[in-house]
């Protein structure tokens, strides 16, 4: 993959993962949208996107040659399993929707950083319960990364609400347990599509239980299905079909610049303010991060 060709996929993936912060807020904000819909909307586009690209791709590879035979067989019920499985699913269902709860309160950007940090706590968790050390730089990241955290939650004029900081955290921890169930092994575009296809049934089963909430305008829906066909969904494709090309700590890296992106974006498209109280806790969060992920081991 040439350098330019990496440089974008990746780029496009990670304004992507950033805009399902933004998008959710702004359906959620408003009430233009209840959450277990936006849940259960995000989650069908996605599978659908999913489907689509994994199938485009099978029909690029096999050539022009015998496409219109590719192309019938691919209506007829595929005799292999739906990839993924059900605990995976459990945690990504519960990831969307603790997700879209706590948007209908936080700001975006105050959002994305609570996400990004309960993700990472829950993988360096993770790490220590296998018996990884860490010391040195790692260590001081850990603490620096938690103070901003605690800046951010503090009591204040501008902290934010306890209730949709936990849900927040709590999709953290959810698509960290995501994140590390995907590590153990498999294609991981046709894991995540049968992982949002299994996660449907959970959504129908939580949109039934809030039928009374139903509610839904013409933003809501339209940013519910661009928050899953386009951000989800494609940005997943992206992020996957550049990930083979980067070193692990390279990748890592670069998803620090999602709460940079959607904390930007949060300023320009939603008028969010960007107080000092954000941006020391997102300098000490990312900062700390960042040092985990790139000291020497």
């Amino acid at each position: 993959m040439t350098a330019r060709r990496l440089v974008l996929l990746s780029a496009l993936a990670l304004v992507g993962f950033a805009g399902n912060s933004l998008l959710c807020r702004a359906a959620l904000r408003e009430g233009g949208i209840d959450a277990a819909s936006f849940t259960s909307l995000r989650l069908l586009s996605g599978a659908a996107m999913l489907w689509l690209v994994i199938g485009l791709d099978g029909l690029r590879r096999r050539g022009d040659v015998g496409r219109r035979a590719a192309q019938a067989d691919a209506l007829r019920p595929a005799p292999a399993p739906v990839p993924g499985d059900w605990a995976s699913a459990t945690a990504l269902f519960g990831y969307a929707l603790l997700f879209s709860l706590a948007y209908r309160s936080l700001g975006a950007a105050t959002g994305a950083l609570l996400l990004f940090g309960a993700v990472q706590a829950t993988m360096l968790g993770q790490a220590w319960r296998l018996g990884e050390v860490l010391r040195g730089w790692r260590l001081a990241g850990v603490f620096v990364a938690a103070a901003g955290l605690l800046v951010l939650l503090l009591p204040g004029a501008h902290a934010p609400a306890p209730a949709p900081a936990l849900a927040m955290a709590g999709a953290g921890v959810a698509w960290g347990i995501y994140s590390l169930r995907g590590r153990r092994g498999g294609p991981p575009l046709a894991a995540t599509a049968g992982n949002f296809l299994r996660a449907l049934p959970f959504a129908a089963i939580a949109s039934l239980a809030t039928g009374a909430a139903w509610h839904a305008n013409a933003l809501g829906l339209a940013c519910a299905l661009a928050s899953g066909a386009l951000a989800s969904g494609l940005g997943y494709a992206l992020w996957y079909a550049a990930l083979p090309s980067l070193r692990a700590a390279t990748a890592a890296t670069l998803q620090l610049a999602v709460p940079v992106i959607t904390a930007l974006g949060a300023v320009a498209l939603l008028g969010e303010p960007l107080g000092p109280r954000l941006l020391l806790a997102a300098a000490a969060v990312l900062g700390g991060i960042a040092l985990i992920i790139r000291a020497p081991g």
